[in-house]
């Protein structure tokens, strides 16, 4: 045996044993570092795609990326609103260490608006690593150049700095946000549709990239509203018959169609075997047109429909294919898998809260850690906590605090909080122990708000539905 050979073998005994307390990263057993593509869709339902069993919104290009690699039945992200949960992918570190608890409002001239400047980004651990970064579509982490990704570890950035745009490019907010490119403006005749766009920019950096790996933040920003479709998506999802679905599924045809151009463009260059292709979405499906079947819930919320998402990676030279892995994952975890996919190690000065998942995907068969997860919204009027097949959640919405048995009850139908109190009391002691290490929010969004005028509006409506002498005893 040569020196070489015996190299690669301690290496992979090494990613096959590393624990996760430890949070040490995997070394890839080959010396040629992986591309790395992240791509992040927006307010998508958990069952509007394929390989989440949908039927009327079809995702064929996605689907094949999860049939090269794992899908995460119960993957979620560390928010259900857009810009907390982006942040929380940016630094692998919950949001509320740092005070980005809150949706970002349009802020270009405010330079505390952002996710703070002492924040270290993964496209700063790749440009470590010796990778070209690019940022392409939805930013919504700080709209003041300071806050921008091209001043946040990315070499080129195109999109959009805000939460939402049109689908056209037309300048919003009297003409201070619009489509640009690091620092130059996009006229918007230039421009197309914003998904194509996208898509296009990201094929362009794939050809041009030259002979380094590269990491790509695809983020787009359909199916979030506005409702804008071109006829060529419109056409795949004729056969729905709700408007709002039918245009929302064209839009996720959309970022399918984009998702297969860039798999063939890869698979064309012979790189698509050593390019890992995340795929997920920034929070739940949005209340008027997602799916989150079978999940309770919707975006905004701390329900299974507001925080589990669809969620799947491939990296066909290393990992798997075709396989699902069932032990919950959060998207805190991208940072630190992405890091160890391109030769890092993580110490314990990057603080993350996400672990390395290599080691556990690698037979896909993964391991039972028993870890929490926790959320927060709103300063704390709303947090949850699973452990296990538990999960503590108190609402809003609600107006309480229930327990739910996620194994026996995935549509968080039965409160069973009476009949636990020790698990009850298990759980809240360990929220209240993280949530004695984060920061008040930074800035405040109208969350609360909402959920009592969303709540009011419901029970109005289950009311109304009962007879007079009904309506009486209605709470």
């Amino acid at each position: 045996m040569n020196k070489l050979f015996l190299y690669s073998v301690f290496f992979l005994v090494v990613a096959c044993t590393t624990s996760q307390s430890d949070q040490k990263n995997v070394t890839p057993s080959s010396n040629k570092q992986p591309n790395i593509i992240l791509v992040l869709t927006d307010d998508q339902g958990f069952k509007d795609v394929g390989f989440n069993g949908s039927e009327d919104i079809l995702t064929p290009n996605i689907d094949n990326i999860a049939k090269q690699g794992i899908v995460f039945t119960n993957g979620y992200v560390s928010h259900p609103y857009c810009s907390p949960s982006r942040a929380g992918i940016m630094t692998g570190r919950y949001q509320q260490r740092f005070g980005h608890e809150h949706n970002i409002p349009f802020a270009p001239e405010d330079d505390t608006m952002g996710t703070p400047i002492n924040e270290v980004f993964l496209s700063h651990k790749m440009k470590e690593a010796g990778y070209n970064t690019y940022a392409i579509g939805k930013w919504h982490l700080g709209d003041h150049l300071s806050f921008l990704p091209h001043h946040r570890g990315f070499d080129k950035w195109f999109g959009f700095s805000g939460g939402h745009m049109n689908f056209w490019g037309l300048p919003q907010n009297n003409n201070r946000m619009y489509v640009q490119r690091n620092d130059t403006k996009i006229p918007a005749s230039e421009l197309t549709y914003l998904t194509d766009d996208f898509t296009q920019e990201a094929l362009s950096n794939i050809k041009n990239n030259g002979d380094k790996p590269f990491f790509m933040y695809l983020s787009y920003n359909a199916p979030h509203s506005p409702d804008h479709a071109t006829i060529e998506y419109l056409n795949k999802t004729a056969h729905i018959e709700f408007g709002k679905r039918s245009v929302y599924g064209a839009m996720i045809a959309g970022i399918d169609s984009g998702v297969g151009k860039i798999d063939a463009l890869l698979t064309k260059m012979g790189i698509r075997d050593n390019t890992m292709i995340i795929f997920l979405s920034d929070n739940g499906g949005r209340l008027d047109a997602a799916n989150n079947n079978p999940y309770r819930g919707h975006k905004g919320m701390l329900f299974e429909g507001g925080i589990r998402v669809p969620f799947a990676l491939s990296w066909p030279a290393k990992l798997p294919k075709g396989k699902t892995y069932s032990e919950p994952i959060i998207s805190l975890d991208l940072f630190a898998t992405c890091i160890a996919a391109a030769g890092l190690e993580s110490n314990a000065s990057d603080a993350l809260d996400g672990i390395n998942l290599l080691p556990f995907l690698s037979t896909a068969k993964g391991q039972n850690t028993e870890r929490p997860l926790f959320w927060r919204v709103a300063n704390g009027e709303e947090y949850a906590i699973r452990k296990g097949n538990f999960k503590l959640i108190k609402s809003a919405y609600k107006n309480k605090t229930m327990l739910f048995d996620l194994e026996q009850d995935e549509m968080e139908v039965n409160d069973i909080a009476t009949k636990h109190p020790a698990i009850v009391a298990q759980l809240l002691k360990l929220y209240e122990n993280w949530n004695s290490e984060l920061e008040s929010p930074l800035w405040i969004d109208p969350h609360i708000e909402n959920v009592k005028k969303e709540e009011a509006n419901t029970k109005h409506i289950r009311k109304k539905s009962l007879s007079k002498k009904e309506q009486q005893y209605y709470d």
